[in-house]
Parts: C-alpha cells; sequence; structure tokens
C-alpha cells in the first residue's frame, strides 16, 4: 500500500531529498549548541578572555541562524513536496476514476469518492509532510540528546531511565485510545457528503416538498456524529500536554536536585553550572522528540484509514480490458445469447437470452414497461457494462475486441439523465467535437430542433449554461445534448428516452431529421411513447429483461398483446385529454 501510494511523489524527490538534508543539519546544530554553551559557562566560572568569550557567543550566534535557516529551508522543500505529492495522488485517482466502468463505479458511492479526492488525499498529504520533516528530526534529536546527555551529565542522565519508559508508555496509551474513534470519523465523512451531495442535487424536489427541515436535520445528525467523534479522539490527546508537563517537572527536579547537591557537596564529581543547564537543555529536546513522535504516531493512525482507501480506488483494476481494434465498419449491432447482472450477488439477471441483429443505417424502437431493462440493453453497446454472458458485436466484431475510446467515439449515446456542464453552449456542444466549427455547430442544432430557441438568446451560442443546465429547461437541456451527440458523426446514435421532455411536433421533427440527415447511422431509441417509435423500421418489446416481440408497428399491433395494450392506453388517454381540452 505504502509503495503504491510513494510511486506518486514523482518529480517531488528532490524536495523530499533536500528535506531530510536540512533536518539533518538542524538536528546536528540543536544538539550542538547546548554543548558549547555548556563549555562556556563552565569557562565563564573560571575566567575566560574576551576575545574568546566573543568568538564563542558569535559562533553560537552563527549556528543559531543557521538552525533558523535549516528549518526555514526545511519546512518549504516538506510543503513542496507534499502539496505536489497530494497533487498528483488526486490527479491519479482521478485519472483512474475515468477509466472505470460503470460496474465499478458501482463498487464506490460518488459521494465517497468525493470524500477520498478531498479530505483522505488532504490527511495523507499532512502526514507526508510531517513524516518527512518531523518523524526524521524527532527520531535524530532522542538520539542525539540522548548521547550528548551521557556525555554532559554522567550520572545525572539516569533520568531518562525513569522518565522516557513512563512516557512511552502514556503517549503509547493515549494514542492507542484515540485511534478507534478516528477511524470512524472518516466513513461518517462519506454520510456527510452524501446528505449535502443529494440536498444540492435535488434541491427541487426538496424545497417542492418543503422538506428543508428534514433535509436539515439529516446533515445535523451526520455533522454531529463526527463533532462526538472529534471531541472524543481531541479530549483523549489532550492527556499528551499534561502527561508531558508532569515528565519535564520531574526531570527537571531531579537534575537541579542532584546535581546540586553534588556541585556543593563538591564530590569530586565533574558535574558543574554548565553540565547542569546543559542536562535540562537536553531533557527538553528528549522529551519533546517523544512527544512529536506521538503526535506523528496519532497522524498515521489517523491517515491510515485515508491511505487504504485511496489504494482501493488505485488497485481497482478497470472490468473494461482494452484490446488493439480501433475500426469500426459498420452500425451493425448483434446481441448473441446475452444475459447480464448488475452484481454476480444478484439472484435474477436484468436481461435474459437476448438475441437480436441490427443492420447497419436501421431505425430501432425500444419499449416496454418500468424495469423492463431497456437502458441496461443499449448500455451493453459502448460497453458502460459488460455482458454476463453471451457476446455484443458492432460492426461484425466483439465489443471486448475494441479499443474501448475507438468504440466509444463510433457510439453517440444520451443518456436517460441529460447532463450539461457549466460553460457557454458553445463549450457544452463541443464535448461531441472539440475541434467542430461553428457551422458545425448550428447544423447539428437544427437537427436537433435547438437551433431556434438558443438564436433567441442574447448571446446566441455564447449563452453561459450553469452548471447542470439549471438555466434553460428539461426540454432545452435534452435537445442541446442531442445536438452534442450528433456532432460526434457517430456510426450508432442511442437516445435513452432523450425526448421525453419535448412536444411530440418536435419529437417528430427530430426524427424526420434524422431520416433524411444520417441515414446511414444507425438510430437506436429507447422511449415511452409509442409515437416516438411507431415509424421505426423495427421495433422491440421488452418485459422484464426479456425481448417479448420484435417487428414494425403495424405487424406489433396484431402480434403483441403488451404493444397493443401500451398503444391502446396511450391512444385513449390522448382521446380522453382532447375531450377534457375541448
Amino acid at each position: 500500500m505504502i509503495k503504491k501510494l510513494l510511486s506518486n511523489v514523482g518529480e517531488y524527490k528532490k524536495p523530499t531529498v533536500l528535506t531530510f538534508v536540512f533536518i539533518i543539519a538542524e538536528a546536528i546544530i540543536e544538539c550542538l549548541i547546548p554543548f558549547i554553551t555548556a563549555n562556556l559557562v563552565n569557562q565563564m566560572k573560571i575566567a575566560i578572555e574576551m576575545k574568546t568569550l566573543l568568538t564563542i557567543g558569535l559562533s553560537l550566534v552563527g549556528m543559531a541562524i543557521a538552525s533558523l535557516l535549516c528549518g526555514f529551508f526545511a519546512g518549504y522543500t516538506s510543503a513542496k513536496a507534499a502539496a505536489g505529492f497530494a497533487k498528483n495522488l488526486r490527479k491519479a485517482v482521478f485519472g483512474k476514476i475515468q477509466e472505470y466502468s460503470f460496474e465499478n463505479i458501482d463498487k464506490f458511492s460518488s459521494s465517497s469518492l468525493v470524500t477520498r479526492l478531498t479530505t483522505d488525499i488532504t490527511n495523507i498529504q499532512m502526514s507526508y509532510m510531517m513524516s518527512i520533516r518531523t518523524a526524521l528530526r524527532s527520531p535524530m534529536m532522542f538520539i542525539f540528546s540522548i548521547i550528548m546527555a551521557y556525555i554532559m551529565g554522567g550520572a545525572l542522565a539516569s533520568t531518562f531511565v525513569v522518565v522516557i519508559p513512563v512516557l512511552l508508555f502514556g503517549l503509547f496509551f493515549i494514542s492507542r485510545k484515540a485511534m478507534p474513534a478516528f477511524r470512524r470519523v472518516f466513513k461518517k465523512y462519506d454520510k456527510l457528503n452524501e446528505s449535502v451531495e443529494e440536498n444540492i442535487r435535488a434541491m427541487r424536489v426538496v424545497k417542492g416538498f418543503s422538506r428543508e427541515d428534514y433535509e436539515k436535520e439529516k446533515f445535523g445528525n451526520a455533522n454531529e456524529d463526527i463533532r462526538a467523534d472529534f471531541t472524543k479522539a481531541d479530549r483523549i490527546i489532550a492527556f499528551n500536554h499534561p502527561l508531558m508537563q508532569v515528565c519535564m517537572n520531574f526531570n527537571m527536579i531531579f537534575v537541579l536536585t542532584v546535581g546540586s547537591k553534588l556541585i556543593i557537596e563538591g564530590m569530586g564529581s565533574t558535574i558543574d553550572v554548565g553540565q547542569i543547564s546543559a542536562m535540562l537543555t537536553y531533557g527538553m529536546q528528549i522529551l519533546m522528540s517523544l512527544m512529536m513522535v506521538s503526535m506523528i504516531y496519532v497522524m498515521l493512525t489517523m491517515s491510515w484509514e485515508s491511505m487504504k482507501r485511496i489504494t482501493e480506488v488505485l488497485s481497482e483494476e478497470s472490468t473494461l480490458k482494452t484490446h488493439p481494434v480501433t475500426e469500426i465498419r459498420n452500425g451493425s449491432v448483434e446481441f448473441r445469447d446475452v444475459s447480464f447482472k448488475y452484481s454476480s450477488k444478484s439472484k435474477k439477471p436484468a436481461l435474459s437470452d437476448v438475441n437480436l441483429s441490427i443492420s447497419s443505417g436501421m431505425t430501432v424502437g425500444i419499449i416496454g414497461g418500468t424495469g423492463s431493462s431497456k437502458s441496461t440493453l443499449v448500455q451493453l453497446i459502448p460497453r458502460l457494462y459488460d455482458a454476463s454472458t453471451g457476446t455484443v458485436y458492432v460492426g461484425g466484431v466483439d465489443v471486448k475486441c475494441y479499443d474501448i475510446k475507438s468504440l466509444r467515439d463510433s457510439v453517440a449515446m444520451v443518456l436517460q439523465k441529460n447532463q450539461l456542464f457549466s460553460g457557454t453552449i458553445k463549450e457544452n456542444l463541443r464535448w461531441g467535437n472539440e475541434n467542430a466549427t461553428d457551422e458545425e455547430l448550428i447544423e447539428a442544432c437544427k437537427l436537433a430542433q435547438a437551433d431556434d430557441f438558443v438564436s433567441s438568446f442574447p448571446d446566441g451560442y455564447d449563452t453561459f449554461i450553469e452548471q447542470g443546465g439549471t438555466n434553460v429547461s428539461g426540454g432545452q437541456k435534452q435537445r442541446l445534448c442531442i445536438a452534442r451527440a450528433l456532432l460526434k458523426k457517430p456510426k450508432i446514435l442511442i437516445l435513452d428516452d432523450s425526448t421525453s421532455a419535448v412536444d411530440t411536433k418536435t419529437d417528430a421533427l427530430i426524427r424526420k431529421g434524422f431520416r433524411e440527415y444520417i441515414p446511414e447511422t444507425t438510430k437506436i431509441i429507447i422511449a415511452q411513447r409509442i409515437s416516438s417509435v411507431q415509424d421505426a423500421d423495427m421495433i422491440i418489446v421488452l418485459d422484464n429483461g426479456r425481448i417479448s416481440d420484435t417487428g414494425t408497428h403495424t405487424e406489433l399491433l396484431e402480434s403483441s398483446e403488451i404493444y397493443r395494450e401500451i398503444f391502446e392506453q396511450q391512444t385513449n388517454g390522448g382521446d380522453n385529454d382532447e375531450e377534457t381540452n375541448a
């Protein structure tokens, strides 16, 4: 796991190494300063020339400045390395998500992926910065200070035999108690983000049903859960400070008491005032080093769950394996003994025993009741999902043999849930073809019956679309999405109930444009309205994931009970509507 994450350090290895260099230099200098100061104090007690005093004083000033500069540059390089590492990690995770099939994405909720890209990577960034800066500095300071303390203090250093184990045990016990709370927090972040995401996406529904108070309560509960866990963890961690103070005070009392007694009694000891001063400083450095190690341990504990969650995303292999075939000869589609399950745990397949042949250039309608797997069927064509059993062919070749980009470039799909992005209409349309000219944009919009309303906007095709297309109607959004798909000049065009928000007249004009201007393109239209598919070359009736009947509108009226029932319901409903309007 650590190796996989660190592989994303990339070009930021140099500042990472420089951080180590500066930290080592800083630690050495800080351990030498008390040693030189102690010798200076001892010499001043006897006698010292002013020239020597100034020389040693200036050297101490120089060492202090050097330590300051090393600390400053270590902070700069560690921040640069950690921020760069986090940038590369976010890029790697986002890129990995783009490779996923729908099957992979179904394993992670969108709120969880957002948490991983933000909170989790930020935790890893902070841990990395502390690790390359403090995790090296603290052990080095601890080791250097222990060595120098025994050199300078002799018997006085025995205080650390008592203080260090007590502090280590206390810090370890406190950290272990705090860990479970930190582990729980990150899963609750997912729940919090999920609440925010659902509320923002469904804002109109929330307001339409006056559910603001409910949403506030749901968010408040998720927020309170996080607060409670963090409060519990912080209360436990807060014991670090008093424990540290007790150990420092014990060390100070022991050194001053025993050292003073030895000096006063003059027992032939080498202990002097300078040594006592150095021992106090080294004691502080030793205990602070242990304190920092415990904080690093807590931070790594917090980020360990984040590391696991990020590694899960990076380790997830796409179910779509790419292959070298890049040329799609035509828009023919064939399903041969195809069955599909969304999950291996599912007992009932979404599609069963589908056998279907569509010639290139045909217009095919798909109709059926809610939950009959109409959308699932067409999603197998561009490999948004892969068939569980059986084979799907496009252009006479198994879709699994195609390069995934080449296949999807040849299959334009207007999904049931239309999505526009923040930007101008031109920018949204050029998702279909980034090199499309203005003339091609207009032509596609005319074909999709979108040019009239776009031209009516004050800024025309430069009109800004808000995120999610909230400043255009549902029907306008659908027509822009159709135009965007047409700009791909696909061999197969799939409309997944994508004219449901337009009136029947506009729907008919769109279908008329398809027949006249893109006759060579295979057109697959999923619809709830029979009027949207009745002039298709072939209509497929789906029922509970199986093909119930196929044929033309006239043939199905005679042979298909399901189709006839839908037709009669819609026809009678239309007649009733007309009578009511009259």
